[in-house]
């Protein structure tokens, strides 16, 4: 059982709410309110009386990995989350969900709140994460979502031993820096292919500016086959271990979500003209492999 030592700073008094207008989108500077040094890394919430973002570096140094925004805690402030719905376009009504890395658990709450017939695992390494999430981000799971605190693939290959399958698998665990490598490789995608049921998804949230892309794309290509890219800011990636539904059933399967989405801020619209097929990577670099993972090299150099 890991220890979590939880150091806290009282929050400022509230203030008027500013206009929706005048409300920051993602915090640039606050106060820290919580902060603690786990096994694994540094856990660090900053927050104002508008928004409150997890960080693991001093200040969000190298991004943010959850905000929410407390006048409307239901809104999906981070694009990638809007894309990781369009998963739902490929099939509407999963029955059973693997998360991978909980964050402010900002992805089960929703998908809690939109699947009500749902039942969501969520696999977290750091039991300072789960700590945050459910006392700084409005985390509370109820009898359908389950949290495993252990690393993904650790329970990635333990479900395999077993007849539980998931419909819908999401990759979202990040380190302060990127994803871990051990969660890159083809050895570990193959595991999470074996693990969907038949006509599963995984979406895997990923960067569309990394040093890595070349490699990380034909790794799922070689896993996966063809898959949809969907890029803004952040990528995610929709895989299948079945083929795609035909384009006029994933347009309808897009309208089912028009009213749903509306309260979480995203437009169905919006995340389906991402979809896209394109090959825009070298066919020829690289596969990630257990033996052959520098993420952290590659990250830094290009190479």
């Amino acid at each position: 059982m890991l220890l979590v030592l939880a150091v806290t700073m009282s929050v400022a008094s509230a203030a008027p709410p500013k206009p929706a207008a005048q409300q920051p989108e993602i915090l640039n500077t606050a106060p820290l309110i919580h902060s603690e040094r786990s096994l694994y890394r540094q856990v660090l919430v900053y927050g104002d009386d508008y928004t409150r973002c997890l960080c693991f570096t001093r200040q969000c140094a190298i991004g943010r990995q959850s905000c929410m925004d407390l006048h409307q805690p239901d809104r999906l402030m981070f694009e990638y989350t809007h894309m990781v719905l369009g998963a739902l376009f490929l099939n509407p009504d999963p029955r059973s969900i693997l998360i991978l890395g909980l964050g402010g658990g900002t992805l089960p709450r929703t998908l809690a709140k939109l699947l009500p017939n749902a039942d969501i695992d969520i696999v977290e390494i750091d039991p300072a994460v789960v700590y945050v999430a459910t006392h700084y981000f409005s985390f509370e799971p109820d009898a359908r979502e389950h949290v495993f605190e252990e690393d993904g693939r650790a329970y990635v290959r333990r479900m395999l031993r077993t007849d539980k399958r998931y419909q819908l698998i999401i990759l979202d665990a990040y380190d302060a820096q990127y994803i871990p490598e051990h969660l890159l490789t083809r050895e570990f995608l193959t595991q999470v292919r074996g693990l969907l049921a038949p006509g599963g998804i995984v979406a895997a949230n990923t960067f569309s500016s990394s040093r890595l892309y070349q490699n990380e794309s034909v790794t799922y290509a070689a896993v996966f086959g063809e898959f949809y890219n969907l890029k803004s800011a952040n990528r995610v990636i929709l895989a299948s271990n079945a083929p795609f539904p035909a384009l006029a059933t994933i347009t309808h399967n897009t309208e089912l979500f028009k009213d749903s989405f509306a309260p979480f801020s995203v437009n169905p619209q919006s995340v389906l003209a991402l979809f896209s097929t394109k090959v825009d990577w070298d066919p020829n670099a690289r596969l990630l492999t257990d033996q052959y993972s520098p993420a952290n090299l590659l990250q830094s150099t290009g190479k």
